[in-house]
């Protein structure tokens, strides 16, 4: 599991009080994806839950790209170990694999995930400027999953 020290988020320019509400905010999406009402939540189809996932993780990390960048960097040997990943990539590899079983839904997952980047975020998202990075996260899943249901 990846250990921090408020020291790593402070370091990153970020106060440590926002580390508890990042993390609030994802722990409220995991709730949402594994108990809540659809589209996030069961009884979705599973195309409607893929193009809704990247709009509750794109809002989360946009918000908090500057403690995303510091947590990478600080769990840079174990990241793919990490609990929340492992979440994040069984969630996303299940969805992808009833959508499209003809595609490799273990890779996939991995690929969409590795677009959440700290630093990437932090490059195409401008202060206070309209929601870009994770509009074109939903449209690169659009796209991977075709665009009719």
């Amino acid at each position: 599991m990846c250990r921090t020290s408020s020291t790593t988020w402070w370091d990153a320019g970020t106060s440590s009080a926002a580390v508890p509400r990042r993390e609030e905010r994802s722990r409220d999406l995991c709730e949402a994806v594994s108990n809540g009402p659809p589209p996030l939540g069961p009884g979705a189809p599973a195309r409607e839950r893929l193009l809704a996932f990247p709009k509750g993780l794109g809002a989360i990390a946009e918000g908090n790209a500057i403690l995303l960048a510091a947590h990478e960097q600080a769990c840079a040997e174990d990241k793919y170990a990490g609990p929340s990943y492992r979440f994040w990539h069984r969630h996303l590899s299940g969805l992808l694999a009833a959508e499209r079983p003809d595609l490799d839904a273990d890779f996939l997952a991995h690929a969409i995930l590795a677009v959440f980047d700290g630093a990437l975020i932090r490059h195409l998202t401008q202060p206070g400027g309209p929601r870009c990075f994770t509009r074109s996260v939903q449209e690169m899943a659009t796209a991977l999953i075709g665009d009719t249901p």
